[in-house]
């Protein structure tokens, strides 16, 4: 065997250009397939990181104004929620997990003491933590006693937190909103750039702020629809519910507004499915092209040597040897240079993604466009055994018909 290699390694240093060749087209292909496979998670993960911890299967609806009159009623009419609207739906609408309804006071001031912050108060009930998957950090959230008792308890955000109590503990402290002291029961961490948010019991500020019990909004969570087509449908049927009740046309889109996260989410996987697919075609195209590039290389190099095979059989070498020898070439070659491929690939990937992290590149606001640009180590470990067998085959068929020309007239071979 160390025979066999010093002879390998003879020839490869003999034919260096050759060997160059051969293995840069091998290296280019792999280095290609993780870029181009990095490039596509980078975009799926920052676009899916997107929904991150949030409820992917919400559907939000709010009322609008009417676009078309209707028996009668004009239009531009706007469609006021009521409370019984959640039991219409939740009772002909077996796809609603949960309903919850939604009363916010938007731009509300905040003070302790000499400090003062603003925030959006929302009205919650117990559902909804885990609905939009709030994070406690100290004390705890909303709960039904609060909501029974129409307690004035109110949540905060970290941020609010420390602009108000500078560094105290906040925790059963009393803050005022319009004139009404709350006590703080809980401190949250769903920071954001677009809306800073305080959650106060939804029956405290509908009896203070909303007594007509009108809805500004409604947020459901959805099961069993799994296509795009099934939430379009899902959709109308909400549409057509509501506009017996609030008599508006059911094909109206202005009257009721739908925000369908799951149907965006669905869209947005599809979308991703053909990426990846397009990735991967030009990806395999690349490695097609090496492997052929390898094939005529090794073509050429067996009839250069077809007079030395001659030699070797001339004195008593077996052509298995000879097939070994040539084969074993491609695998060393292969072997080194895709290694160096996918080394320079993970590399490139790695190193782009640091420099995100640093710079946090790949976000506008609150919105990710490209995160974590990397690509799984056992798939360029897979492509890599690929470009291997695939340059093994490419050099074993011009090696086979070379090893059974006769020694006589091998060396005859120009």
């Amino acid at each position: 065997m160390r025979q066999l290699f010093s002879e390998i390694w003879t020839t490869l240093k003999r034919n260096k250009l050759r060997t160059f060749l051969t293995g840069f087209a091998i290296a280019w292909g792999i280095f290609i397939l993780i870029v181009l496979l990095a490039a596509g998670n980078g975009l799926k993960n920052g676009v899916t990181s997107n929904f991150g911890d949030r409820t992917v299967n919400k559907v939000t609806l709010w009322g609008g104004h009417t676009s078309l009159p209707y028996k009668g009623y004009a239009k531009n009419r706007f469609i006021k929620f009521q409370p019984s609207d959640s039991v219409l739906l939740a009772t002909a609408l077996p796809h609603i997990e949960t309903i919850i309804p939604v009363f916010k006071m938007h731009s509300r001031e905040m003070k302790y003491l000499k400090e003062s912050s603003s925030a959006t108060v929302e009205g919650a009930i117990p559902e909804l933590q885990d609905f939009d998957k709030i994070k406690i950090d100290r004390g705890r959230f909303i709960n039904h006693i609060d909501n029974q008792e129409k307690r004035k308890a109110i949540v905060i955000s970290s941020n609010d937190a420390s602009v108000l109590f500078q560094g105290e503990d906040p925790i059963g402290k009393e803050i005022i909103i319009d004139h009404i002291v709350y006590q703080v029961v809980g401190v949250h961490s769903n920071v954001s750039r677009w809306e800073n948010l305080a959650y106060a019991p939804y029956s405290t500020l509908t009896a203070l702020y909303n007594p007509s019990q009108e809805v500004q909004e409604f947020m459901l969570t959805v099961k069993d629809l799994e296509t795009k087509e099934e939430n379009e449908q899902f959709n109308k049927e909400v549409l057509q519910l509501l506009s017996h009740k609030h008599n508006f046309d059911p094909n109206d889109h202005y009257a009721v507004l739908i925000w369908n996260m799951l149907e965006d989410y669905i869209q947005t996987m599809r979308i991703f499915r053909a990426i990846t697919i397009f990735i991967w075609i030009v990806g395999l195209g690349t490695l097609v092209a090496g492997v052929v590039g390898v094939g005529n290389i090794m073509l050429i190099t067996v009839r250069e040597r077809t007079k030395e095979f001659g030699i070797q059989k001339a004195i008593g070498a077996k052509p298995a040897l000879i097939l070994r020898q040539i084969i074993m070439e491609t695998v060393v070659i292969t072997t080194l240079f895709g290694y160096v491929g996918m080394f320079m690939g993970i590399l490139v990937t790695e190193l782009v993604n640091k420099v995100m992290v640093m710079n946090q590149m790949g976000r506008s606001g609150e919105f990710s466009i490209f995160s974590n640009p990397t690509v799984d180590l056992k798939i360029a470990i897979s492509a890599t055994l690929v470009m291997i067998l695939a340059g093994v085959i490419a050099s074993y068929f011009p090696a086979k018909n070379a090893v059974k020309i006769k020694p006589i007239e091998a060396l005859r071979y120009e």
